[in-house]
């Protein structure tokens, strides 16, 4: 039990309430991906393809200084990538990482798209492939 305004009310479990959190970040990141795709247009900034609303689903929002906290109602921050390219965005880190030598430590990264090939037997995505190298370039120091 808490107590909450003089009241006692019974203690919610901490599933619930990571729950809530979840489900209220992920409207938040709905409504600024649609805010993006309403400003910006359903093209992606890098390669120019243009997408019909069957296919916006391939269209990402890319934060330009990282942060995905900072969501500017004008959308300063906020490019329209396919994930084709935003993957490609997101795996120069880790290329640059690896031809600098300075790749120590794993890099967290998320995987923006890993298509069917991503699977066991597949090629993989190109950060995948990067990761890989530079894991045996780290094994052969």
């Amino acid at each position: 039990m808490t107590k909450t305004g003089g009241k006692t009310s019974p203690a919610r479990p901490v599933e619930e309430v990571v729950r809530e959190i979840k489900a209220a970040q992920s409207a938040g990141e709905s409504d600024y991906r649609e805010r993006s795709l309403a400003i910006h247009g359903l093209i992606c900034g890098r390669c120019g393809r243009e997408f019909d609303a069957g296919r916006r689903h391939l269209l990402t929002v890319h934060h330009k200084d990282g942060n995905h906290q900072n969501n500017p109602p004008d959308g300063s921050n906020w490019e329209n990538l396919c994930v084709y390219c935003h993957e490609d965005v997101h795996s120069r880190g880790i290329l640059g990482d690896y031809l600098a030598g300075t790749a120590s430590a794993p890099r967290e990264e998320s995987l923006v798209y890993g298509g069917e090939s991503a699977g066991a037997g597949g090629l993989g995505t190109l950060g995948d492939r990067l990761r890989k190298a530079m894991e045996e370039k780290n094994r052969q120091r």
